[in-house]
C-alpha cells in the first residue's frame, strides 16, 4: 500500500471543501480528534484492565 502523492491529498482536501464547506471543516477535524482521542483511552483502559487482572492472578 503506497502513501497518497502531495498532488492527490490536495484533490481530495478540494473535494472535501467542496462537499462539506467551510464552516463545517473545524467540526469534522474536532469530531475526527474525539473520536482517537476515544479509541487511545479505550486501548489503553483495556491494557490496564488485563495487567490487574494478571496482578490478581498472581496475588
Amino acid at each position: 500500500m503506497h502513501f497518497p502523492l502531495p498532488w492527490q491529498l490536495l484533490l481530495i482536501l478540494l473535494i472535501v471543501l467542496l462537499l462539506f464547506g467551510a464552516s463545517k471543516l473545524p467540526e469534522i477535524g474536532r469530531g475526527l480528534g474525539e473520536g482517537i482521542r476515544n479509541f487511545k483511552k479505550a486501548l489503553s483502559g483495556e491494557e490496564e484492565e488485563k495487567g490487574k487482572e494478571i496482578k490478581k492472578e498472581d496475588g
